[in-house]
């Protein structure tokens, strides 16, 4: 099943979001070389394609996964909520509609 994993950021994190977006990037390259990922990017904190120094308050990843305890333990382990960039994660199931 498809799970929406919504993380918001702490305020001032740009710093640890960038230095930490590598190991980030790669658990969504696995997620995506299994056939998993839907879909996944940042929320810009500013109505911009490129946010500059505001930065970002949070990220959206539609990923499968076997149940919701699988998604959420997956969410846990993000490396963006190990460095403190995030401050709250959600998981919720997800069924998509269109396209």
């Amino acid at each position: 099943m498809w799970y929406a994993i919504t993380g918001i950021d702490h305020a001032n994190s740009l710093d640890k979001r960038r230095a930490t977006r590598p190991r980030h990037v790669a658990r969504l390259r696995e997620l995506l070389d299994a056939g998993r990922l839907l879909l996944a990017g940042p929320f810009p904190a500013i109505d911009a394609e490129d946010p500059g120094p505001a930065g970002f308050s949070g990220s959206l990843i539609i990923a499968e996964f076997d149940d919701l305890e699988a998604a959420q333990t997956w969410a846990r382990a993000d490396p963006y909520k190990a460095a403190g960039v995030y401050r709250e994660v959600t998981v919720r199931p997800f069924r998509q509609t269109l396209p």
